[in-house]
């Protein structure tokens, strides 16, 4: 039997504490000044602008949190920390997590409400311009914005690149493509492949420099439109990465309709995101990234593997399957 103790319910209760401290060293600097040199109390304090009241208690909370290691005096950064949270980095994931201290952060607590209500506490909650539309009216933000959202998705757009039977296919449209690593990390994997990547007509600069970077040019195009207003373009594969959670019910499985429409008999449509367990009582990232859509979105939600598989099946696939990616990340494959 097990015997009833405190100590997860504190740490759980509590644990914005170590959120926010992970985020201000993110906002100040931190692990991007470290990562040019291993500095002690003083040069680093001084070189963030820190308050003597505070700084040793700061910095050595992050090396109790695991984010920073001290070394005879000396701070520096951790194997993880140097490599994901250096902003000078390409594969720094530190914009995302910007975000979530600039915005998600102060919305999260209004959850109760949301919770009570049923209604998003973003921006658009106070009558103000929601952050999707102020960031794609501003290029060099949006670059920003996409190039974040690359990083966190980089593992699992590796994997899939490299778990999917490619072979049998020869092109691939992505939906939502953003910087378009996906594409880019599944064409260079697999050099028979050619793609398109669709997305709103103001991402394409970016989608472009980015595939031109990676030496893709001559395989991969850029399709603007709306997947609202605008078909799919035809190809062998349909990838969705983190688009249905973003709707609700009635607007995925028109999404998915559209991507059975896309495809030719044979062709495979692949969804993937942080797929909730069918028990719903695993995938605590799956489960609390549904409530970040319940903040951010007017009717998103995040959603199990049998759920995708019904909405697949329902729009006509056959050989649905769930397949684990890495973290809290899965796909669902459908067959047309």
């Amino acid at each position: 039997m097990n015997e009833a103790h405190p100590d997860h319910i504190m740490q759980i209760g509590l644990g914005f504490w170590a959120s926010k401290t992970l985020l201000s060293a993110i906002e100040l600097g931190v692990f991007t000044e470290l990562a040019k040199q291993p500095r002690d109390l003083a040069e680093l304090s001084g070189r963030l602008g820190l308050h003597a009241r505070s700084a040793r208690d700061f910095l050595d909370a992050l090396v109790a949190l695991h984010f920073l290691e001290r070394r005879d005096g000396t701070y520096y950064n951790t194997p993880s920390t140097d490599l994901f949270l250096d902003n000078r980095k390409p594969s720094y994931i530190g914009g995302i997590l910007e975000m979530a201290n600039q915005r998600l952060y102060p919305f999260w607590g209004s959850l109760t409400t949301a919770l009570t209500t049923g209604r998003q506490q973003n921006e658009s909650a106070h009558g103000d311009e929601d952050l999707f539309t102020a960031l794609y009216a501003d290029p060099e933000r949006l670059r920003v914005f996409l190039k974040s959202m690359s990083g966190l998705s980089h593992g699992a757009n590796m994997t899939i690149a490299h778990k999917f039977d490619w072979k049998q296919f020869n092109t691939i449209v992505d939906v939502g493509a953003a910087q378009g690593d996906l594409i880019t990390q599944i064409a260079l994997a697999n050099p028979h492949l050619s793609g398109i990547g669709m997305d709103l007509p103001m991402v394409g600069p970016i989608f472009e420099d980015y595939i031109a970077q990676n030496g893709l040019i001559d395989r991969v195009t850029f399709h603007p439109g709306s997947f609202f207003d605008a078909d799919i373009p035809k190809a062998d594969v349909v990838t969705m990465g983190h688009i249905l959670h973003d709707w609700n019910l009635e607007t995925k499985k028109m999404l998915i309709r559209k991507a059975y429409d896309a495809l030719p008999v044979g062709g495979a449509y692949i969804i993937y995101e942080a797929i909730i367990d069918d028990d719903r009582s695993k995938n605590a990232f799956g489960l609390l990234m549904s409530l970040n859509m319940l903040i951010e979105t007017s009717g998103g939600f995040d959603y199990s593997g049998a759920d995708c598989i019904g909405w697949m099946q329902e729009a006509g696939f056959h050989s649905c399957r769930l397949e684990h990616l890495v973290g809290p990340d899965s796909m669902v494959v459908g067959i047309k």
